[in-house]
């Protein structure tokens, strides 16, 4: 089985890119991250550490480590976007509560074979996915009143 950094290796040889010290830098401090996170506070670790890697090369690398499944698109606060590390839990994907912001992670074999059969039927390579579902918790649903709800339905921009 081909190891997460060959994966990435590879991504960057077919696209004509080199495995850089910056790179590398990036591809291991994500490896060892347990949270989810966002490309500000990926930056924000190394500017800690005073290591010498650029915004703009955290923001270039993040979509190279989405492509080889290194990471996947999450769920965090506010509305930038978040990751987490692929590896340890697999896929998987999240529900989240707009009114707590309590987020639920779930796989569903039948959500995967259907995508996979919508990129067949319409000969389209996946690359990656990015599936989240916004709503009210159960705890949520029991505060809420159907005005409340929309309120706070257009309130998070959904």
């Amino acid at each position: 089985m081909k190891s997460a950094l060959e994966d990435f290796k590879n991504l960057l040889e077919q696209q004509g890119l080199k495995y850089t010290y910056e790179r590398q830098s990036i591809f291991e401090e994500v490896s060892h991250l347990k949270n989810h996170f966002d490309a500000d506070s990926l930056y924000e670790r190394f500017k800690q550490k005073g290591s010498r890697i650029s915004r703009d090369t955290v923001y270039r690398t993040i979509p190279l480590l989405l492509e080889s499944g290194i990471i996947q698109k999450s769920v965090g606060e506010g509305k930038r976007e978040f990751y987490e590390r692929v590896s340890g839990k697999g896929h998987h994907d999240h529900m989240v509560c707009v009114r707590c912001g309590k987020i639920f992670e779930f796989s569903c074999p039948e959500i995967e074979e259907l995508q996979d059969k919508m990129c067949k039927e319409y000969r389209f390579q996946l690359m990656f996915h990015d599936h989240r579902l916004f709503g009210a918790c159960e705890r949520c649903q029991k505060e809420l009143t159907p005005a409340h709800s929309k309120e706070e339905t257009e309130r998070n921009g959904i």
